[in-house]
């Protein structure tokens, strides 16, 4: 199974691709990990928040492909531990899916089309995090949970 980290918006920072590009080359044996950028939808023009995100999912889900497994990053989703992901990845493994799609939205966060897409809506916490530091964290969960499954010693619980 091939992966994907779908974000919206290019990392800003060199410590953000750093660890973005990290976890991509972590991922390479457990087969590998692409990272697609979708434009951010600026607010110029009097659009309002909601014409933003719209825009955004609009992006995102034209970015998708049907037998795509998507697991949405949000804050109103379900907290896993890391071994809820290594289940988790193992049944979509199992289920024989194309692509497990990371989808991690910008400053306003994900709208209605592409939760409603989404095999799943994953929260990482409570806590604001800026959307970078999102998918830095999120691929090493994926790299984590592939760990467990390998029976590698990185996951210490």
């Amino acid at each position: 199974m091939t992966h994907l980290l779908l974000t919206v918006g290019k990392p800003k920072t060199d410590h953000a691709r750093a660890g973005i590009e990290l976890y991509r080359r972590r991922l390479k044996p457990y087969g590998g990990c692409g990272h697609q950028v979708v434009r951010a939808c600026r607010a110029a023009g009097g659009r309002s928040q909601a014409e933003i995100i719209s825009r955004q999912d609009k992006r995102i889900v034209d970015a998708l492909q049907d037998r795509d497994r998507v697991w949405a990053l949000d804050l109103r989703g379900r907290g896993w531990s890391s071994k809820e992901w290594a289940r988790r990845l193992d049944q979509a493994r199992l289920a024989g899916t194309g692509r497990l799609v990371l989808v991690i939205g910008g400053a306003l966060g994900l709208g209605e089309t592409v939760l409603q897409r989404a095999d799943s809506r994953v929260s990482l916490g409570p806590i604001t995090l800026p959307h970078e530091l999102a998918a830095v964290v999120a691929l090493e969960q994926l790299y984590r949970g592939h760990t467990i499954l390998a029976g590698t010693p990185y996951h210490r619980a």
